[in-house]
């Protein structure tokens, strides 16, 4: 069995366009890439022209997992200075890419108890995930992959994502006694917000949001009588704690419209792996079906979502062998 080339096969993922929804491109060549590599794969539908990409080559004890899509804006892949870059490169198709060459090492041994679990939409929605926790599965552990410098994930944040709505009377602009401005009114809101007491945790810390859209008005020269803001949450607990302060706060002078829940959770670490906490969020409270999860990959959640993503062509070969580490540490202690 030849083994895998993880640049190359991050390089064949990056360059080809996977922006959350418009998966399908990506989705497909890495099914056709697995196939021939002797995989039985499962193309299973999501939302649009998008599919999850699951494979195996026998019954899985345990699965490889982490997601096909990417943020906005599109850029290819390129090789400089040992460094690997492209939208993709740590987050998450490099460590695909990584996952990918560690299920062959073991294969080439005769491990065939090693699934393959890709899923569309996690960077907005986690539609895939949520569908592939529709399938049932005899999967022990689940190694989830996102950028964590090669460490185990001890915890990681969860997120709550809600949509404040204001709303106003137009009017001349010439004449704002005749209005109420709904922007206005949004922005009292938010500024209110900055000084809330949100919850904390002692290992995880304290509670943090941003605010990533913002809309309203019609023209600049109408009292504007709608606006929007959608605030993303990432959590470090139960979330009612949040939604009552939330509460508090706006005090029903805008609506609050909950658009997406992801618990924080707290993770299996192993001995012999470097661990640390991360304050994003992942797939993995929503595929629960898959087994016990632990979190490990190559590269920086600094540089993800940015304009210069990338990571060290060195940290991804290493990926290779802590990922097929890692499986082989788990799947003996299944046999003990």
């Amino acid at each position: 069995m030849d083994p895998v080339d993880p640049i190359a096969l991050a390089r064949l993922l990056i360059d080809i366009d996977s922006t959350t929804g418009a998966e399908g491109e990506a989705g497909r060549a890495l099914a056709a890439f697995l196939r021939g590599r002797g995989y039985s794969v499962l193309e299973q539908p999501v939302i649009g022209d998008r599919s999850n990409v699951i494979a195996a080559a026998g019954e899985p004890a345990l699965v490889f997992s982490t997601h096909i899509d990417c943020v906005p804006p599109f850029f290819p892949s390129r090789l400089e200075d040992g460094v690997l870059y492209g939208r993709g490169a740590c987050d998450a198709k490099g460590i695909l890419a990584a996952q990918v060459a560690a299920a062959e090492r073991l294969r080439a041994r005769g491990e065939t108890r090693i699934g393959l679990v890709f899923v569309a939409g996690e960077e907005r929605g986690s539609e895939g995930a949520l569908a592939a926790n529709r399938i049932a599965s005899q999967s022990r552990y689940l190694i989830n992959g996102e950028p964590t410098d090669n460490r185990l994930g001890a915890a990681t944040r969860g997120v709550l994502r809600v949509r404040l709505r204001t709303t106003g009377v137009a009017a001349h602009s010439g004449y704002p006694s005749l209005g109420r401005s709904a922007i206005e009114a949004l922005m009292d809101v938010l500024v209110d917000l900055r000084a809330a007491p949100w919850p904390d945790d002692q290992v995880l810390g304290r509670t943090h949001y941003t605010i990533g859209l913002i809309a309203g008005g019609v023209a600049p020269n109408v009292i504007p009588a709608e606006a929007t803001a959608e605030i993303l949450f990432r959590t470090v607990g139960g979330h009612d704690a949040v939604r009552r302060v939330l509460g508090a706060t706006v005090a029903g002078r805008a609506e609050i419209h909950e658009v997406l829940e992801v618990p924080a959770v707290q993770l299996e670490t192993r001995d012999g792996f470097e661990s640390a906490v991360f304050a994003y969020t992942t797939d993995i409270p929503l595929l629960t079906n898959w087994g016990t999860p632990l979190l490990l990959g190559p590269g920086s959640i600094h540089v993800a979502h940015t304009d210069h993503e990338h990571v060290k062509v060195d940290e991804l070969v290493a990926a290779v062998d802590l990922y097929e580490q890692l499986a082989t540490l788990l799947l003996a202690e299944l046999d003990t």
